[in-house]
């Protein structure tokens, strides 16, 4: 089976040690994916932009590496769009475990962050995600789903 490619989308002001340590996990021997490093610093304006939905159509997938300041990345944000215009899968990604990561403003209110951890990224790249995807579910989202699991509504933080 060929090796599924993976579009690299981070922070390039914040976030370049983490694509750095993502490329170094897809080294690993039981790896069923490459990595692409393309993400785009600049913002994305006419002829630039068109090199960018070419380059991030050829691939599988896009993994969006999250940190402390996705939310107001250029770059990222535009990336994702294109993904989410050309019907290319994605997933966003935690990068910092001890950090508050935030979502691209481009992500969707029901695209979730998942731990980076190699099992997820492993099955993330096969294209699982997981039964609800919404990181922040409404009330009612909530109620529905305890109602039909007969689960409690009762949140213990």
């Amino acid at each position: 089976m060929a090796k599924k490619r993976v579009f690299i989308s981070f922070d390039y002001d914040h976030d370049e040690i983490l694509r750095t340590f993502l490329v170094g996990q897809s080294k690993h021997e039981d790896t069923p994916f490459e990595f692409a490093d393309w993400s785009i610093k600049e913002p994305l304006t006419g002829n630039r932009k068109d090199k960018a939905r070419t380059r991030i159509k050829g691939f599988d997938v896009v993994a969006v590496i999250c940190g402390e300041h996705t939310d107001t990345a250029t770059g990222v944000n535009a990336e994702l769009r294109i993904a989410q215009e050309e019907n290319v899968p994605y997933f966003l990604l935690c990068g910092y475990p001890d950090k508050r990561c935030k979502k691209p403003t481009a992500a969707k209110g029901s695209d979730k962050i998942y731990n980076w951890t190699w099992d997820n990224l492993k099955s993330l790249i096969a294209g699982n995600r997981w039964p609800c995807d919404a990181l922040y579910a409404s009330a009612s989202t909530i109620t529905d789903l305890a109602r039909l699991t007969g689960a409690s509504t009762t949140l213990n933080v």
